[in-house]
């Protein structure tokens, strides 16, 4: 008798009917559908926020960064170094060169220290205005936390002990021509510089190595620009030509490094009311910066290895 069982189980489940399998893959498109409305109720509602950015911990861990950590692990291979030097409590900001022509970097130092920080520290971005004036990038990026690149969001993150990343080139950096890579533009007038002063907060630079080359920028079409909006129409040499198959990246091999902190909870509150202070710690930051990818560029192997 068992013998018999044994042999009817195959032909049972061979003898399944077309109508019972059309009625599985309704049941699991539905479970799918709804969790995509789930989702985007979610994006499209303010209730969800645990804060008065709107971040959404929940949602950020299981949906917008998912899509992000193959990226991370298996096209980029991304390598991170100095993670010790990210305090584990308490409100820091960390500094990081800017490129690519498209924002990636942000995206995969969010990746970084969200899943590899002993601590999984949750990085609140500051962004650029043009992201919070895309209506729907601008509702995923309050979801995941980020608020405009202003002195008040920076300060009010920092007071509240999170974690801060700017990128001060911002769009300089980020649509620069290829054969400028890793030479970092001007850290604007310093105000991440006085954000951190007047906060105490330790300032991490960090130096990112592979997102120059993934969409090498060789010309800048201005007027399209112009007239679409944008700071920059970036021109590769598969884009626009391919077009939407130019958008993939270039799968090169990337190197995340933090540096030592610089304190700045020691100086006194008259270094807030001097320019030239601030300045001078700003380009501090943004000298080590520089050495840091310097060192990087020439020690590393092939850009793909």
């Amino acid at each position: 008798m068992d013998e018999a069982r044994h042999e009817e189980t195959p032909g049972a489940r061979e003898r399944v009917s077309p109508r019972d399998l059309l009625m599985d893959a309704v049941a699991q498109g539905m479970l799918a559908l709804a969790r995509g409305r789930d989702v985007l109720d979610r994006c499209l509602t303010e209730e969800h926020g645990v804060d008065d950015f709107g971040f959404d911990p929940e949602l950020t861990d299981d949906v917008l960064l998912a899509p992000l950590r193959p990226l991370y692990e298996k096209y980029f291979r991304v390598d991170v170094e100095g993670l010790d030097n990210v305090p584990a409590e308490g409100g820091a900001l960390i500094v990081a060169n800017h490129s690519g022509t498209l924002p990636l970097d942000a995206l995969m130092l969010q990746v970084a220290l969200r899943d590899h920080h002993p601590a999984r520290r949750a990085l609140r971005l500051l962004a650029a205005d043009l992201v919070f004036e895309l209506p729907l990038i601008r509702t995923l990026a309050r979801r995941a936390g980020h608020t405009v690149a202003c002195m008040d969001g920076a300060l009010r993150l920092l007071e509240r002990g999170e974690l801060v990343g700017v990128m001060p080139e911002g769009y300089k950096g980020l649509g620069k021509p290829f054969a400028e890579r890793y030479r970092l533009r001007r850290f604007g007038r310093g105000g991440f510089a006085a954000v951190a002063l007047r906060t105490g907060s330790p300032l991490v630079p960090c130096s990112i190595v592979g997102a120059e080359e993934i969409y090498p920028m060789v010309a800048d079409a201005g007027p399209l620009a112009r007239r679409l909006g944008l700071p920059y129409f970036p021109v590769t040499p598969t884009f626009p030509l391919l077009g939407p198959l130019g958008a993939v990246p270039l799968p090169t091999k990337w190197t995340i490094r933090f540096g030592e902190p610089i304190r700045t909870d020691h100086y006194s509150s008259e270094t807030l009311e001097d320019p030239m202070f601030v300045h001078k710690i700003s380009d501090e930051v943004r000298d080590t910066i520089q050495e840091t990818l310097t060192t990087m560029v020439r020690d590393r192997g092939s850009v793909f290895r």
